[in-house]
């Protein structure tokens, strides 16, 4: 779908991969509620991929498990290929042990929701669906957008693309990425940015430890860092917190929180 302002849920062509003919029918009934008019199914990992091929979907919803693979499966197969990488993917799911869900939230998901979930999750997804699709540049009193530069740092190449995407619809234009906090510090040191993005958890140096590169550097203590995080641990968060990052974004993160927070810790 072409980038554009003024899109509503209406204008959405949904993917709908699940399974179960009764779940199927509920969810599709849940985004019917939700003005989304334009519905596709499928009931396995391969026919969700022949209708993806074909149909380009806006948003692909989708459960855990299928008879012939996982929504791991899928979601690596749609990244693989070019005409399918960018498509927004939400899981729907009653899975609830973090160490299933981190893959999807380094993939970069769009959301993950409950089985079953409240229509205000869905509602608050469908909204982040938007966001993505649609361009509105950042209005900064001291930047143009289009002239920031920013380091994007984290060890999931599929959460770099999502982040890097969203950065792209806020007009920004200028991105260098590095795979962990080492890569990043060896960027720090040959260039000069204006933004640092980074995840958390990564291996040789993660985020705290880049972050305490950063504010102890004569150069570079001033630079504004947003953590982007799937870290539920509150001492962790507490960690984060005390490093001197100057915002911290959940994993999966909405595109207009991110203009929110970049509003205010570039202005």
């Amino acid at each position: 779908m072409a980038s554009n302002p003024h899109l509503s849920p209406a204008d959405l062509h949904i993917l709908l991969a699940e399974p179960s003919a009764v779940q199927r029918k509920i969810i599709g009934n849940e985004l019917f509620a939700a003005q989304i008019e334009s519905i596709n199914e499928a009931d396995s990992v391969l026919s969700t991929l022949e209708s993806a091929q074909k149909h380009s979907p806006d948003l692909i919803v989708s459960a855990l498990h299928f008879a012939d693979g996982s929504a791991i499966d899928l979601l690596q197969q749609l990244r693989a290929s070019e005409a399918t990488a960018d498509i927004p993917f939400m899981l729907i799911s009653s899975e609830t042990r973090q160490e299933q869900l981190e893959h999807f939230k380094q993939a970069g998901v769009i959301a993950i929701l409950p089985k079953p979930f409240k229509p205000d999750d869905l509602t608050t997804a469908i909204r982040a669906t938007l966001d993505l699709l649609t361009q509105s540049e950042l209005s900064l009193e001291y930047y143009e957008p289009d002239q920031l530069r920013v380091l994007i740092v984290d060890d999931s190449a599929m959460a770099r693309k999502l982040i890097r995407r969203v950065l792209t619809g806020l007009g920004i234009q200028y991105f260098t990425e590095a795979e962990d906090g080492a890569q990043a510090i060896g960027q720090l040191q040959a260039e000069t940015f204006d933004l640092v993005v980074t995840d958390y958890n990564m291996p040789e140096v993660n985020g705290l430890e880049l972050t305490g590169f950063i504010r102890n550097s004569a150069q570079h203590a001033h630079l504004p860092i947003l953590m982007v995080s799937s870290e539920a641990n509150q001492a962790h968060l507490q960690n984060i917190s005390r490093a001197g990052v100057n915002a911290l974004a959940d994993k999966p993160f909405e595109p207009d929180t991110i203009r929110q927070i970049l509003t205010r810790i570039l202005g």
